[in-house]
């Protein structure tokens, strides 16, 4: 599996959860998690399938910033 981490602008659990439907859509349920206590509040996908180019669109077309950490 690949691991995909992004810094974001997510703020808060309320913002997870809105986006929690697009991002079960696009890595399948229980295969992302966010990391809101860190300075880059930091969304991890463990995926095969998903590209990171494919999570940095899907979340900017949401209004997040967000970069490819390595």
């Amino acid at each position: 599996m690949d691991v995909i981490v992004l810094s974001t602008s997510v703020q808060s659990p309320l913002q997870v959860k809105s986006l929690s439907p697009v991002l079960n859509e696009l890595a399948g349920h229980g295969n992302w998690n966010f990391a809101l206590d860190d300075a880059d509040r930091i969304l991890r996908i463990v995926s095969d399938k998903v590209k990171p180019t494919d999570a940095l669109h899907l979340l900017r077309s949401w209004g997040i910033e967000c970069r490819e950490l390595e």
